[in-house]
């Protein structure tokens, strides 16, 4: 198989103005990769700038950052264990006004590419819990050969 540089990192958020993540996360009966809540610093002032608060709290599920060719290895990952859990999300939408996405970001290295589309099982999972994806590209430039050996 090709080998690649390139990261690709998918996560599922579940995110609103103020919920009780324990009570998700109990729900789900999946541990979040990350949470938040609404108020938390999200940096420092520094220098010049103001100290930022979350505008919002949140449970995620992640990937994190992996080598890969193909986001949809990751995006497996991250879905599988939700997809038996698409009445319970939705009720917990319901129940705290929380919206979801799917986060995709690739990191591409020296133009090795990642293939990024979705499967049927994907795209229906986002259906049913009306997930809108949220894509992120980033390009690294090519490395240089070195022309002086």
């Amino acid at each position: 198989m090709f080998e690649t540089k390139s990261e690709v990192m998918v996560r599922f958020s579940l995110f609103g103005d103020e919920f009780p993540i324990d009570f998700v996360t109990e729900q789900l009966g999946i541990e979040p990769t990350a949470t938040y809540k609404k108020g938390e610093i999200l940096a420092k002032a520094d220098k010049g700038f103001r100290t930022r608060y979350r505008k919002e709290s949140c449970w995620e599920l992640s990937s994190g950052y992996q080598t890969s060719f193909d986001a949809g290895e990751q995006m497996n990952q991250v879905l599988e264990p939700l997809k038996s859990k698409t009445a319970l999300i939705n009720n917990l939408k319901a129940q705290f006004n929380l919206d979801c996405k799917i986060f995709v970001v690739i990191v591409i290295k020296n133009g090795d590419t990642p293939a990024l589309g979705p499967d049927l099982a994907q795209v229906e999972f986002a259906y049913l819990v009306g997930a809108e994806f949220d894509t992120d590209l980033y390009a690294w430039p090519y490395e240089e050969e070195d022309t002086h050996l």
